[in-house]
């Protein structure tokens, strides 16, 4: 027997590796049966080239537990280690200092494994003994048993296994006995294995027999050692496709389409990239890419390796120049990962862009399960907007589709503004939206149906993108100011604008978060009485605000709306007739003082140090003025229940009418009735 103590300048590495890793301690059985893995790997290797001639046998790897013991065991029947091999791999581990070391790592836990080479002691983040009994593939080589007790110090001696191979027997830790369950390994083993390329092996299948479960002969193999990614495309059809989409996500749709990924130079890489169905919620659809190295499961958090946006897409990648444990900072320096990201953005725009040219009716239909990626790709990544412009698609209200180079086309001629800025119309809900896309489509006016979760986004970055060009929702104002051929106006005179917004303000609802400014334009006898309209600039800061951080202020501003009053409607001029038949004797004096003191005011001002307390006096005179005239018209307008019955339309047709109002509104207008 001999004895010694492990290679290690510090005093102790092993409460250091499970301090440490403690958060990762499951990533033991990875690292383990990764071992095994490249030992018959080896061993297969050595066959095939003439270095080793006996029979490889069953090279199935086998996971057991034995809770009785309190043991994990993994078993190989690879190229197995002699005692030369275990003090030159198993004994030597070299720190610089145990303080070094600490500060060098404190940050990144995964790397010390990683960087060291120490793969096998992760054993001792769950064990407080490891035992490895192990036979060397090479002739006469003598079985081997060496023990260490979570110290230093180990033990080597003879054993009595017959077999080539290693059985590493891991005596888990009171604190980890969570472990020692049959679920909890079988979990792991899913996990991290379940791509291995040798069988790995975890109990014994189970039948149905007598109306029981019971164990068979044949052993319960985990793993499919031939995933999808690893064969030729050619080999594959669209249903190997869907079926192993289905295999790794049970209970999501079926993909829109994938791309099969290969390549050898200037780094290696395999894998599956799918297109889910994305409606809305990004944040649900991220983190579905899993990650291989030799088709060892590593992570589902592939950012870094993936452009942000990528993360969306889900599937599989795998590659050998990215090791098991990788840390942000490898990541983002990494010459091989940074390929691998471009590589990839390549490809799946490539991708895109043949689906779009080959079957460009198939690419319209998934266009809204591909709006949101594509849309997140353009706003994140400069080059994949280069190259998905030439694909991205607008959607009309009428459920035609464009490209953007298509859609310019379309409405040059008819929407651009006397400024020359090409104005793109849209519209974010049909139904609430739908007499201003009427009124607009009447003019002629093409109008986008906008209602992506990034949309908001989009339509920001294009107006940086696109030349001379602006959007503006259908809602924004009016019509006929949409897109503004020339400078005139339609506004109202002056008393009948002054008259009729004092009448209507007074009859405006108080509404949570809702200011409203009235305003009074002659838009013809055939527009509707009261239009509401919303400010572009105010509405999209408040829609841009979830989104950037700083930005929150205008998401708790109030929404910034125009009640516009028709003059030229029958309804408007009729009122109109009414307020001045009762009220033209009381409101025309006060119309003309206030006149009056405006003009001795404004004379005032023309020595504002000299007159500042006249001009203090005459403001508050002017303020009395008006309150008078307000109350003059309130009292008018509160008797007439039309002017409440037009703003309660104009609120119904924006969805802003609700509760008590609405249930007022619909016993007024049966009354009118």
């Amino acid at each position: 027997m001999q004895k010694g103590n492990i290679g290690v300048t510090t005093e102790n590495i092993f409460p250091i590796i499970k301090k440490f890793l403690y958060s990762d301690h499951e990533i033991f059985l990875r690292e383990l049966i990764s071992n095994a893995v490249d030992a018959t790997q080896k061993l297969k290797t050595l066959a095939s080239v003439g270095d080793f001639k006996g029979d490889l046998g069953d090279l199935t790897i086998n996971v057991s537990i034995d809770k009785d013991a309190n043991t994990i065991t993994i078993s190989d029947h690879g190229i197995g280690l002699t005692e030369e091999e275990i003090d030159k791999y198993i004994n030597q581990i070299a720190f610089s200092g145990a303080t070094d070391f600490m500060e060098k790592y404190k940050d990144n836990a995964t790397g010390i494994i990683g960087h060291f080479g120490l793969g096998f002691y992760s054993a001792f983040m769950v064990a407080d003994k490891v035992e490895l009994v192990t036979k060397s593939y090479k002739d006469d080589a003598e079985s081997v048993k060496w023990t260490c007790n979570g110290s230093p110090e180990f033990e080597i001696e003879k054993a009595d296994r017959t077999a080539r191979g290693t059985d590493i027997i891991l005596h888990i830790a009171e604190d980890c006995r969570e472990f020692v369950d049959e679920s909890k390994i079988r979990g792991l083993l899913t996990k991290y294995c379940s791509f291995l390329p040798v069988p790995i092996a975890f109990g014994k299948k189970k039948e149905w027999k007598d109306g029981k479960e019971v164990e068979t002969a044949e052993d319960n193999i985990i793993n499919n050692v031939e995933p999808l990614w690893t064969k030729k495309p050619s080999e594959l059809k669209d249903e190997d496709y869907k079926k192993f989409y289905s295999h790794l996500y049970p209970m999501q749709d079926e993909p829109l389409f994938w791309i099969h990924l290969n390549v050898d130079y200037p780094f290696h890489l395999t894998g599956i990239l799918y297109f889910p169905k994305i409606k809305s919620n990004i944040e649900l659809s991220r983190n579905k890419i899993q990650l291989y190295c030799n088709q060892v499961f590593v992570t589902d958090s592939v950012e870094g390796i993936v452009p942000d946006f990528m993360t969306l897409l889900h599937g599989v990648i795998d590659s050998p120049d990215i090791p098991l444990n990788v840390s942000r900072s490898y990541l983002q320096s990494d010459s091989n990962v940074k390929k691998i990201s471009t590589y990839i953005t390549k490809k799946v725009a490539d991708r895109l862009q043949s689906i779009f040219n080959n079957d460009r009716k198939q690419f319209e239909e998934k266009w809204d399960d591909l709006k949101v990626f594509i849309n997140y790709g353009m706003l994140t990544d400069d080059e994949f907007y280069n190259r998905a412009s030439k694909f991205a698609l607008f959607k009309d209200t009428e459920g035609k589709y464009f490209t953007l180079d298509e859609y310019k086309t379309l409405i040059k001629d008819n929407q651009t503004d006397k400024d020359g800025t090409l104005v793109y119309l849209y519209a974010t809900d049909r139904n609430d939206q739908y007499d201003y896309i009427d009124a607009a489509n009447s003019k002629g006016y093409s109008v986008l149906f906008m209602d992506g979760q990034l949309d908001i986004p989009t339509v920001q970055m294009l107006e940086e993108k696109l030349e001379k060009s602006r959007f503006t929702r259908v809602d924004s104002d009016l019509t006929d100011n949409l897109i503004r051929k020339d400078d005139t106006t339609n506004d109202a005179d002056a008393k009948t604008a002054d008259i009729a917004s004092t009448i209507f303000k007074t009859q405006l609802p108080h509404l949570d978060k809702v200011n409203f400014d009235v305003q009074v334009k002659a838009m013809g006898e055939g527009a509707q009485p009261i239009v509401i309209t919303q400010s572009e600039y105010m509405r999209r800061m408040r829609d841009v605000a979830q989104f950037q951080p700083g930005m929150s202020f205008y998401g708790e501003m109030p929404g910034m709306y125009s009640l516009v009053v028709n003059s030229d409607h029958h309804l408007v001029r009729r009122i109109m007739e009414a307020e001045a038949k009762e009220c033209d004797a009381s409101v025309t004096p006060i119309r003309e003082e206030i006149d009056k003191k405006l003009d001795e005011i404004s004379e005032l001002r023309k020595d504002y140090d000299k007159n500042k307390d006249a001009i203090a006096e005459g403001d508050k005179q002017l303020d009395e003025l008006r309150k008078k005239k307000e109350e003059i018209l309130k009292g008018f307008a509160d008797g007439q229940s039309l002017v409440r019955q037009l703003i309660d339309i104009a609120l119904l047709q924006n969805n802003m009418l609700k509760g008590q109002s609405l249930s007022t509104f619909i016993k007024r207008t049966i009354d009118m009735i």
